[in-house]
């Protein structure tokens, strides 16, 4: 499954936010966007959201943007 994400770091809390009208997910991150913890820490997310391990969330395109394609290997 593919998902196209805003993410948004440096939140109070690690959460889903809601959905744009594009029907783009946002999800806040508590995590800061340095040195990869704001990615590590959305795969970690999902990856229990879903129920499935971290290798099975990859980052398809945007890592070093706040838009980003991410695919679940479910």
């Amino acid at each position: 499954m593919d998902l196209r994400l805003k993410v948004i770091p440096r939140s109070p809390r690690t959460e889903f936010a809601g959905e744009m009208a594009d029907g783009t997910v946002k999800i806040k991150l508590k995590a800061v966007p340095e040195d990869g913890k704001a990615n590590a820490a959305l795969i970690a997310f999902l990856a229990g959201h879903y129920g499935v391990p971290q290798s099975a969330v990859e980052i398809l395109s945007g890592a070093t943007s706040q838009r980003k394609l991410v695919r679940v290997h479910l």
